[in-house]
């Protein structure tokens, strides 16, 4: 398993699809070198709206890469040009080799300088269609299940693109998709 992009973003304001003046952090972009890891995310990352992201259990958000492809073809689908980069799902991280349906809470990602624990799946919102370009985004996550997860800190330290990490299994009692699909047939 591997980090492929350790992204970052400040806030900022840009307009949706509809017209709509958004503010948020989502549009993360790739860091070079190794970067601080603190209680409450990694250095120079920023939330918009801390009652929804952000905070000591969502300190950093973990997507896997082989989704991508199919973002790439449902934008193509919308009409949406560009292609998309590592963080434009509006993670941190970039993981290759990990799926969600691998994942379960209190799962550890260890890497060699700091060790993150898996705490909750994202549930997308609003912010989400703005930033893919297109109104079916967050619906289309929830139906595929492609949502990533959410990580505590355990360990500070730093982080850096290209390194390796581990999955320590926790208890494995709550899996990431089943706790994703369960709140999302709830709020249907």
């Amino acid at each position: 398993m591997q980090l492929i992009s350790l992204n970052t973003a400040r806030v900022e304001s840009f307009v949706a699809t509809n017209g709509e003046a958004v503010t948020s952090a989502i549009r993360k972009r790739a860091r070079d070198g190794a970067v601080a890891v603190g209680p409450l995310g990694l250095a120079g990352d920023e939330q918009a709206d801390p009652s929804v992201h952000g905070g000591l259990a969502k300190a950093v958000y973990a997507y896997p890469q082989a989704h991508y492809a199919f973002w790439q073809t449902v934008r193509g689908q919308a009409k949406v040009a560009g292609e998309l980069q590592p963080g434009d799902c509006g993670e941190n991280l970039t993981l290759a080799g990990l799926l969600e349906s691998q994942v379960w809470i209190g799962d550890v990602l260890r890497f060699p300088d700091c060790e993150l624990l898996v705490s909750e799946p994202r549930y997308p919102c609003f912010k989400f269609n703005a930033h893919m370009g297109f109104n079916q985004a967050a619906k289309l996550m929830v139906q595929s299940g492609y949502c990533g997860f959410y990580l505590a800190v355990k360990r500070e330290g730093s982080i850096a693109a290209g390194q390796t990490f581990e999955l320590v299994p926790g208890p494995r009692e709550v899996g990431i998709v089943e706790l994703f699909k369960a709140k999302m047939r709830k709020k249907a």
